[in-house]
């Protein structure tokens, strides 16, 4: 449980940094939003059926589970809670003002990126318990896969 909520908090970090950088500010719920998009997105890629697919399935599914995660929270902070934390309103074929098709597309472009961050946080947090003898820390035994990889797999469609 607590290598899960080192992930979360992890990826949650890297989507704040990642907002801040394209909108100019984040909020501060984003780290739970943005975390829980990754610790999904990692726990789906965990099942044999799905890590086995093209890196362009993987990254379809995955834009798909943020677009819920965007639009279920969305729903509860913006509409109910009224954090106006995003509104996606002015921009054409969105969904209550909480999910769009252009940041769907953004959110497939991006997701190899957080296949490779949450893979590479999964086996560094494995890779240091066992460095440090901490019982019942099963491994993935080798690295993950190289962003440049996963990128060049996402291009040529494997």
């Amino acid at each position: 449980m607590k290598r899960v909520f080192v992930i979360w908090i992890a990826l949650g970090a890297v989507y704040v940094t990642l907002e801040t950088l394209w909108r100019g500010y984040s909020h501060p719920v984003m780290l739970i939003v943005g975390g829980l998009c990754g610790v999904l997105v990692g726990a789906v890629n965990q099942i044999p059926r799905f890590y086995r697919m093209k890196i362009i399935c993987q990254s379809l599914l995955g834009a798909g589970i943020v677009l819920a995660v965007e639009f279920v929270s969305g729903c509860a902070l913006n509409l109910w809670l009224g954090l106006a934390v995003w509104d996606y309103s002015g921009i054409p074929g969105n969904v209550l003002g909480q999910i769009c098709p252009a940041y769907g597309l953004l959110w497939f472009a991006i997701m190899p990126l957080a296949i490779w961050a949450e893979d590479t946080a999964r086996w560094l947090i494995w890779a240091w318990a066992r460095l440090t003898g901490k019982p019942g820390t099963g491994p993935p035994k080798i690295p993950p896969y190289t962003l440049g990889r996963i990128y060049k797999d996402f291009i040529s469609w494997r």
